[in-house]
């Protein structure tokens, strides 16, 4: 079974291959607590940097700010998941860097659009219980079915998002995503947003079937932080989808 978040996708196999070279009993395996544990950390890391992001940086060095740390954020975000790094210090550092982009993005809508951040924290943690409570009561599986959909869903929330963004960039046209705070919001953005949020919270039962894949399977308990990074990585996405669908709503 493979995770549409692909922080996630091999986890399967590495942890077949892990008991191969180690053998059994060889380190401790990682449990739900341990991937919890170090979720909340990571959290906590990224909550406490965009406060003092949000605080101390300038509206002259905000631009700098959120561009230099969303490009590096990026890089570190594709190199962690394709070489699968357990590294907590670079997991770390991932989670400061989009702690600098949340709180310097964010303090731009809040201004704009007061009371609009704690609305869309809210609504992110509330999304993420609420897949937790029905993946745990079996009301929504990762059958082969659900996964090829959630999967090829994503694919087209992403390529769609990238080629409207490549559109703005170079025409100045905004169709499928609004950025700018002050321009006019069609019925399309609206469903797009729509769709991406629904996209992004199933991808989490997809998430949480690998990570009991895992613990069943014994992956050792660094992997911990890896399963911690997917989900890290998942919640900002989530975020960013409500943030910018309530900002839509707030026009």
């Amino acid at each position: 079974m493979r995770s549409a978040n692909p922080v996630l996708t091999r986890l399967d196999d590495t942890a077949r291959a892990e008991r191969q070279v180690l053998g059994v009993g060889a380190t401790r395996p990682m449990t739900v607590d341990d991937v919890v544990v170090r979720t909340v950390g990571l959290l906590l890391l990224t909550g406490a940097t965009g406060a003092v992001a949000w605080t101390y940086v300038t509206d002259g060095w905000a631009a700098p700010a959120a561009l230099g740390s969303a490009l590096a954020g990026l890089v570190l975000a594709l190199v962690i998941s394709f070489r699968r790094i357990t590294n907590p210090v670079l997991i770390a550092g991932y989670a400061v860097l989009q702690g600098v982009l949340l709180g310097v993005a964010s303090r731009g809508f809040e201004a704009v659009y007061p009371g609009i951040v704690v609305q869309a924290v809210v609504g992110t943690f509330g999304v993420f219980v609420g897949m937790a409570v029905l993946y745990g009561l079996r009301v929504l599986r990762a059958t082969p079915r659900f996964t090829r959909l959630v999967v090829g869903a994503l694919i087209g929330v992403v390529v769609l998002s990238l080629v409207n963004l490549a559109v703005y960039l170079i025409a100045g046209r905004q169709a499928l995503v609004v950025y700018s705070t002050g321009s006019k919001v069609g019925w399309l953005p609206y469903v797009f947003a729509l769709v991406a949020i629904t996209v992004g919270a199933l991808t989490f039962v997809l998430d949480f079937d690998l990570v009991e894949r895992g613990v069943r399977d014994g992956l050792p308990v660094r992997y911990a932080w890896f399963c911690a990074f997917g989900i890290l990585v998942g919640l900002i996405f989530l975020y960013w989808q409500i943030l910018r669908l309530l900002s839509y709503v707030r026009r």
